[in-house]
């Protein structure tokens, strides 16, 4: 549920924007075509291309003023839009303007990624009329596909939330669209072997000891889902790529139109079409291509070409980067996403009684996570797009605001838990024994809500900073030589069950809260991070800043 390798650049951006105005031929992004003399960003102000002297005259100042750099268009910043600001608001003041944008990014992030949840849901609703058989089956194909393909493809591309939105409040703005046209080649890559594995899941899964009908209608689920993998990935790009130039609502309502056609092709495929199992699989596939061919119509017709850079050469460089980024991404967050898993198969041991009370509580735990994790995305683009103008205090303050509204949140949730905790269970399940066990666990579970949801936060400023190594680390640590070890033997040593189990998650995300605030949050030179910032946006040249 919830990279330390870099350095600080030679020169500033700045500087090589006087520089441009020298010399006629040379152009600081040579992996980039200007043939087009001008462009505009989302508020309409044109931006020239810096390559060209042909309307240089001996009336021409020797050093003119640049148009305005794009930004995200916030009140707070209407007269503050570049680069070399200094804040001088209280920061009283900052705290109130930053808490109010936090929160504008975060409900449309939290909206997308309901929806989005809302495509596993009507699979699973529509599959579980089916048979016992099939909603076995199709619980162990989606737990396969999250393991080996969609936590992965998560990590890899959250590599995109350290590049694009310091880029976007840059100079060089075109660099979001590079970054962005760079992960989606890399990835084509990366999902040969995925794919590999999803079309040939049974006899993986039988090596693994599954009853034979479940393997083979699990292998079936999954070769329908690969239909829909390369388009979710793109989609976990593109949201990226909207959410840097502050369109957080743009992937909402994509996914909001195709959110109930994707629950209605569900049913329709399995029962009136007569298709059962397969269908629901084939027709969220359907829906995932369709959410990629509308997020790429809205792109072309209704986005700015600002952010865009037009295809060449240049896409084949900066791998190094992102293949570091990615790597520790997937460290970071599929780390998290597999520690769940085995939780889960652990409380699998301890009877159907322990096994249903985990499903209780695992699926409010994820649900109450969508609002700390919408708002780790805002504060990454938020961070991101600060460094990229550096302004270095501001960027500090929402940092420390973020964990705020993060605790202030958990606070909600908690309070939730623990009111209705005798109630609570009542929403998923009947089974007396199952309500009293979920009963029993949640006061623990509105302790965990705390740290879950500044341990999510605080995975998103980490990626701010390019400090996914940092974040890879302190997750697997937290988890797997703190957490599910100490689970384990409160649960089965010790007696504790359930019990035992959350206490040792408890115990990982306590650890890994308490030590990322204080990495990503209070020990921080934030003047040193708008200078990383810089250098990695590809203002002294994309060969040289890679």
């Amino acid at each position: 549920m919830s990279s330390l390798q870099h350095s600080t650049p030679q020169s500033l951006p700045h500087d090589y924007a006087i520089l441009s105005h020298f010399n006629e031929d040379s152009h600081p992004f040579p992996d980039v075509h200007n043939e087009e003399p001008e462009s505009s960003h989302p508020r309409g102000i044109p931006i020239r291309q810096r390559g060209s002297m042909a309307n240089v005259s001996e009336r021409t100042p020797l050093l003119r003023q640049d148009p305005p750099i794009p930004c995200i268009h916030e009140t707070v910043d209407e007269n503050v839009c570049i680069a070399q600001v200094n804040e001088q608001t209280p920061s009283a003041s900052i705290f109130r303007e930053e808490l109010g944008i936090l929160v504008r990014y975060s409900l449309p992030v939290f909206g997308t990624h309901i929806f989005e949840y809302s495509f596993i849901l009507a699979s699973v609703v529509v599959i579980g009329h089916l048979s016992t058989l099939a909603l076995a089956s199709s619980t162990l194909g989606m737990m396969t596909a999250s393991v080996t393909g969609y936590s992965i493809v998560q990590g890899f591309s959250s590599a995109l939330d350290t590049l694009l939105p310091p880029a976007w409040t840059s100079d060089t703005p075109h660099m979001v669209g590079l970054w962005t046209q760079r992960m989606i080649l890399m990835t084509a890559f990366a999902l040969v072997p995925i794919l590999a594995i999803w079309l040939n899941a049974e006899p993986i899964l039988l090596m693994l000891h599954q009853d034979p009908d479940v393997a083979r209608l699990a292998a079936v689920y999954l070769k329908c889902s690969s239909w829909g993998l390369p388009a979710y990935t793109f989609n976990c790009i593109s949201r990226r790529y909207f959410q840097s130039q502050g369109l957080f609502t743009v992937p909402t309502k994509i996914i909001l139109v195709i959110a109930p056609i994707n629950a209605f092709l569900n049913w329709f495929f399995v029962h009136p079409l007569g298709l059962g199992f397969p269908g629901a699989p084939i027709a969220t596939s359907l829906c995932l291509n369709l959410v990629s061919v509308v997020s790429i119509v809205y792109a072309y017709f209704f986005v700015p070409r600002t952010a865009w850079a037009p295809l060449g050469t240049g896409v084949w460089n900066g791998w190094g980067v992102l293949a570091r980024l990615g790597v520790a991404g997937i460290g970071q967050i599929a780390s998290e996403w597999w520690s769940w898993e085995l939780v889960g198969l652990a409380a699998s041991f301890l009877g159907p009684i322990t096994l249903a009370a985990q499903s209780v509580l695992l699926l409010s735990a994820s649900c109450t996570y969508q609002a700390p994790f919408a708002l780790s995305v805002a504060t990454s683009v938020r961070i991101g797009n600060l460094l990229g103008q550096g302004k270095a205090e501001r960027a500090g303050l929402v940092a420390r605001t973020s964990i705020f509204m993060a605790i202030s949140m958990a606070g909600i949730w908690s309070t939730l838990f623990l009111v209705f905790r005798n109630k609570w269970a009542y929403l998923f399940n009947n089974d007396p024994e199952v309500v009293l066990l979920v009963a029993s666990i949640l006061p623990l579970a509105a302790l965990f809500q705390v740290f879950d949801g500044t341990s999510g936060v605080v995975s998103g400023i980490l990626r701010a900073r390019e400090m996914q190594v940092a974040g890879a680390l302190l997750n697997l640590s937290a988890y797997y030589l703190l957490g599910i070890p100490l689970g384990l033997v409160l649960a089965f040593h010790f007696g504790l069950g359930l019990a035992g189990l959350w206490t040792g998650l408890t115990a990982a995300l306590v650890y890994s809260s308490t030590i990322g605030t204080f990495i990503a949050v209070f020990r921080v030179d934030w003047e040193f991070e708008v200078e990383k910032a810089r250098g990695r946006v590809g203002s002294k040249g994309i060969s040289q800043a890679i």
